[in-house]
């Protein structure tokens, strides 16, 4: 696997994109056709996404569509290695309002001594967004599962080690709260799919999941939570999208689930803008009523918990 990798790296750092990103688009395509279990969770997102019946011309448009974003996202990854260290400052367009908003808060919370976990989904490129945010001199972090492929993890990280982003194995949670507790960005992806021990949260209207784990270390340190997004442009380049700051108070259930909530509303408006460029490969909603039916009796009972705290004296 790494080996190929690095064969096929070596081979795109010499091939103009006009000559390989056609041909990556063409076998990526090959796939969403030959790949039928893939193929059906990309779709199975798309309706939910788009609000439309399964077989729909735009489901398919916009999974196809995902494919296509998605073969543009690997190139860019495989070549970033052989390009200058500054490529992912290069490529971000480090102007504009939210750009601006970033920075603000960054000074705040240094000057607050507190962190920010930067939440994001598989869209755009949040490595792009990292690694142009470290090259400013902020303290940048990502917390990644190591546990798939290994080799080809710390390959990747090499290449972020020289944008000035470090790495942390989600397994070692005592460096993780150590980074949380002075100033410094710790970027996580939310959108590895549905999961029944997850937090309920409504996504495009009906009954999902996402992780506790960014409310949860909020909580416990101080970091403030602030969703972002790295949207691509037509000609290349990324743009900066942050939504508004998410304040965790205490750990209570009713807290996490809000701040949960907020991160879940922030994720559906960073894929509504521009859903072909949402790129994740596991279903994201469950796949049967009585799942749905057990996260809304959940979620209903964490707001009749809540109710009775709040009315008691």
């Amino acid at each position: 696997m790494v080996s190929l990798y690095r064969v096929a790296a070596t081979l795109l750092a010499t091939i103009p994109p006009r000559i390989s990103e056609p041909v990556a688009r063409g076998l990526f395509l090959a796939g969403y056709h030959l790949w039928p279990a893939k193929r059906r969770i990309i779709e199975a997102n798309a309706v939910h996404v788009l609000g439309l019946p399964r077989g729909h011309p735009d489901v398919s448009r916009m999974a196809r569509g995902i494919y296509a974003t998605y073969s543009r996202f690997a190139l860019e990854l495989m070549r970033l290695p052989s390009l200058p260290p500054d490529e992912p400052r290069r490529l971000m367009r480090s102007v504009g309002e939210d750009h601006e908003r970033f920075v603000a808060l960054w000074q705040r919370c240094r000057a607050e001594d507190r962190a920010i976990i930067a939440v994001s989904g598989h869209i755009g490129s949040i490595e792009v967004f990292a690694g142009a945010y470290a090259q400013l001199g902020i303290p940048t972090y990502g917390l990644a599962d190591d546990s798939a492929f290994p080799e080809l993890f710390e390959l990747l990280n090499r290449s972020r080690a020289r944008w000035g982003v470090t790495i942390i194995p989600w397994r070692r949670l005592r460096e993780v709260y150590r980074v949380l507790r002075r100033p410094g960005v710790l970027g996580m992806v939310v959108d590895w799919g549905y999961r029944a021990e997850d937090l309920p949260v409504r996504l495009f209207g009906e009954w999902t999941t996402l992780p506790a784990g960014p409310a949860v270390l909020a909580a416990r340190t101080g970091a403030v939570i602030l969703p972002v997004v790295a949207r691509r442009d037509a000609d290349g380049h990324y743009r900066p999208i942050v939504f508004d700051a998410i304040e965790v108070t205490d750990a209570t259930a009713a807290s996490l689930a809000r701040a949960t909530q907020a991160i879940a509303d922030a994720l559906e408006r960073m894929i509504a803008e521009a859903p072909e460029q949402w790129y994740t490969f596991k279903p994201m909603w469950p796949a049967h009523e009585t799942e749905v039916a057990a996260l809304a009796s959940r979620a209903a009972q964490a707001d009749a918990s809540e109710a009775v705290a709040a009315a008691a004296p």
